[in-house]
């Protein structure tokens, strides 16, 4: 049996499979949120950001179908692990520790998973594909830069570049109370999710003992709050008042003419 079979076809190997996946979606997450604070700054910086993205042409795809790939043998190994357990009578995948199997987020990682999935499908719908808005809002958002977007002090979008008004999709988006709503359950499920998931990871590779085990796990809670409170921020400032629109945000006229 070859290395990789053996990762899917044996018990050890889903759980570093779960694990591997579940570092790249957690980094992807983390990430994801420090690109989307940028609105708290000029509209500049959030557009820029996201032109910058779309301008590495393959590359992006091909992080696109890493993340595809992971999200798909994450809930593929937890699935399989959890057929196992069952059959195995309660054990859980993390080998059967009561002070993991007990805390609230690993009884309820399945069910969070599930509607992470969801917000995330959606969330694709609603930003990235405009599927629940009729309107072309690729034209509709149209923006031109008014100052150069750098990257490490060198410019990767020039001003007066016409680019999606990144900023003004987000910013309507979450001025709907129900949007914004699942949006912030959805989030707080993921930072939940997470406070077992990287638990759980030190656990499958190894890097937890039980004398600093209360420590780490304190550590890794603090980083799942410090993650739902940054996505918290941004629909909450934008519901209430705290973060008007930036009137740079508005749509040029000629080039919503365009």
């Amino acid at each position: 049996m070859s290395p990789l079979a053996a990762l899917f076809r044996s018990s050890i190997g889903r759980k570093f499979l779960m694990a591997l996946t579940g570092v790249i979606l957690a980094g992807f997450a983390i990430g994801h949120l420090v690109g989307n604070l940028q609105i708290f700054s000029h509209p500049d910086k959030i557009n820029g950001y996201a032109q910058f993205l779309h301008q590495t042409g393959g590359l992006i795809w091909a992080v696109r179908l890493v993340l595809l790939a992971s999200v798909v043998i994450h809930i593929w190994a937890a699935t399989v692990l959890t057929i196992e357990n069952r059959r195995a009578r309660g054990t859980d995948y993390d080998g059967g520790k009561r002070w993991i199997k007990a805390t609230l987020a690993s009884r309820y990682i399945r069910w969070t998973g599930y509607v992470v999935l969801a917000f995330i499908l959606y969330h694709l719908a609603h930003f990235t594909f405009g599927v629940t808005d009729p309107a072309d809002f690729k034209a509709r958002h149209a923006y031109v830069m008014r100052h150069d977007y750098a990257v490490a002090g060198f410019p990767v979008v020039a001003a007066g570049t016409a680019v999606d008004n990144v900023y003004l999709m987000v910013y309507r988006g979450f001025e709907s109370a129900p949007v914004a709503l699942f949006y912030i359950i959805a989030v707080g499920l993921l930072s939940f999710h997470l406070l077992h998931g990287i638990d759980s990871l030190f656990q499958t590779i190894g890097w937890r003992s039980t004398t600093w085990a209360k420590a780490l796990r304190k550590v890794v809670a603090l980083v799942c709050l410090l993650y739902f409170l940054g996505n918290l921020a941004i629909p909450a400032a934008i519901l209430s008042g705290v973060l008007p629109p930036h009137p740079d945000a508005q749509v040029a006229p000629a080039v919503a003419a365009h």
